[in-house]
Formats: structure tokens, C-alpha cells, sequence
């Protein structure tokens, strides 16, 4: 039986998104995938209150992480690696595809001559099924792509982290509209998350809490299988193309994505301060 890492999700309520320290309690090493930079949009301010959680976590426990993860370049937060990766000093990786999303992003924001060749950005680029362990656990990268060309899921012994692939069973699955986004791609994404072990757990990358739910963040395969609102067994492809696009021609765009995806590009990094010590972020005009 794959052996079981700990699990701590952290909940951002202003952004939906949950944040995942991930442990091998033997070894004491663990990751954080997909972390959070506090934002106010109203004040362009950020802070660090969310990645300090993580960073007292960490230390209460007496962890050792070995790697900052990212399911792929976010458009609802920012994330808070180099933060991160300054005071614990491992390395931030996500999927190989993200040169795709920074060719795109990097015109649309005129900033390609800012990007590291090559991701470099990054510390590490994942190659479809690339082997990648927590300590003693043993796991791999699986490429996911639909929602952007570049996400990834992360699966660490019995537990996968799909990022937004994938959202709890009554909220159902990620759009595909961005750049490079595919209805028919994700759905075979999530169909090969849906072939693994019955008994996998699953981890989401936000929830929303359709109905006034309580929110939450686990779940399995098996469950996903039996009663996603989008995926489950039963739905064709060809089906799922349909509910998708249909449904993503009435979703207007996330409210933080014109920050987000330009400073996540960029592995996270903040644009450098200009002459007046100030940092700016861009708003490009009618081209989204």
C-alpha cells in the first residue's frame, strides 16, 4: 500500500485557495504547494501574514522542506515562493509547460525580455511523470493540462494534489478559457487522475462552498468518480466539451488575474523597484 503523507491544508478565505504542507513524519521533510502572497487589490498592498502561518508551522514541527511547488502560474492569487523559498531555502518547481504560459503572458504584459530564458525563473521545471519524493515518501509529476497548458498534479504516496484541475465533487472542474486552455485536454487529464487507486485522496486547490457548505478540501478518487458534477463516470467527452464551454462563455475573468499571472510568470518575483523606490504593476488596456 502507498504509504500516507501528513497532510495540513491552510484556507486563504479572500482568494478560495488552500494552501498544502505536505510531510513524511519520518525523515521530518516536507513541501508546501501552492502558497499564498497576501493582496489587497484596493491598496496594491501585499504582506506575508498567510506564508508566516505556513513559516510557524513549519518550525513548531520541526520540518525540513525540500521543495516549494506550484500546480501551475495562478490567475486568483499570488504566490508567496520567493518568500518562501528566502527563509526556508528550497527550491520552487512547477511543470515544464509554464515557457508556454510565459510566451503568452510575457507579450501580453510586454515583459518577455524580463523572463529567464529557458523558465529559468524557476528553480526547477518538471517533466511529465518526473519522479519526486517528501523524505521516504516516493511519488511523481503528472502533466494535467486544461485548465492552462502548464498545471501539473503532484501525487506523494496515497495523496494527489491536483491544484485546479480538479475541485470537490459538488463543485466539479476547472475552466478552460485562459490561453491555451482546452475542454477536451482536461477532461483527459482528469480522466487519468480518475484511474488511479480508488482509495487516493485528493486534494483540491480551492473550494467555494457551493450552497453555504462548509468548506472543504479532501476528497478520493472513488468519490470523484462516483459523483463529480462534471467528470464523473458515465460522462462522455464529448458531453463534458459542451457543459464547458457553455459554461465558461457566462465566467467573467478573476478578479486578481491581471496581478497575478504577471508576477507568477516570474516564479513570483515582484517587479524591481523603479527610480522612486516604487514597485508598479502593469494594467494593459483592452487586451484581455
Amino acid at each position: 500500500m502507498p504509504v500516507s503523507p501528513d497532510v495540513t491544508g491552510f484556507f486563504d478565505p479572500v482568494t478560495s485557495t488552500v494552501t498544502y504542507l505536505v510531510a513524511d513524519l519520518v525523515s521530518r521533510d516536507a513541501a508546501i504547494i501552492d502558497s499564498v502572497l497576501d493582496y489587497e487589490a484596493s491598496s496594491g498592498r501585499t504582506s506575508t501574514q498567510s506564508a508566516d502561518a505556513l513559516l510557524a508551522e513549519v518550525a513548531a514541527r520541526g520540518l525540513k522542506v525540500a521543495w516549494i511547488l506550484e500546480t501551475h502560474a495562478h490567475a486568483d492569487h499570488l504566490t508567496a515562493a520567493p518568500y518562501l523559498k528566502a527563509k526556508l531555502g528550497a527550491p520552487v518547481g512547477i511543470g515544464a509547460n509554464i515557457i508556454a504560459v510565459q510566451r503568452h503572458f510575457g507579450d501580453v504584459f510586454n515583459i518577455a525580455a524580463t523572463l529567464a530564458p529557458g523558465g529559468r525563473d524557476f528553480d526547477r521545471l518538471f517533466a511529465a511523470d518526473e519522479a519526486l519524493s517528501i523524505g521516504g515518501i516516493s511519488g511523481r509529476v503528472m502533466a494535467t493540462p486544461g485548465h492552462t497548458p502548464a498545471c501539473v498534479s503532484y501525487l506523494f504516496g496515497n495523496a494527489a494534489f491536483v491544484g485546479d484541475t480538479l475541485f470537490m465533487p459538488d463543485y466539479g472542474t476547472a475552466r478552460c478559457d485562459f490561453p491555451g486552455g482546452d475542454a477536451a485536454t482536461l477532461y483527459r487529464s482528469i480522466r487519468r487522475i480518475l484511474a488511479l487507486d480508488p482509495a487516493t485522496r485528493v486534494f483540491v486547490g480551492h473550494d467555494y462552498a457551493p450552497g453555504g457548505r462548509a468548506h472543504a478540501w479532501e476528497t478520493t478518487v472513488r468519490a470523484q468518480n462516483e459523483a463529480n458534477v462534471h467528470v464523473r463516470q458515465g460522462i462522455s467527452e464529448a458531453e463534458f466539451v459542451t457543459m464547458r464551454t457553455a459554461r465558461d462563455a457566462t465566467l467573467g475573468l478573476p478578479a486578481l488575474i491581471l496581478p497575478s499571472v504577471q508576477v507568477n510568470i516570474r516564479a513570483g518575483q515582484l517587479p524591481p523597484a523603479e527610480s522612486n523606490g516604487v514597485a508598479y504593476l502593469k494594467i494593459p488596456l483592452n487586451a484581455m
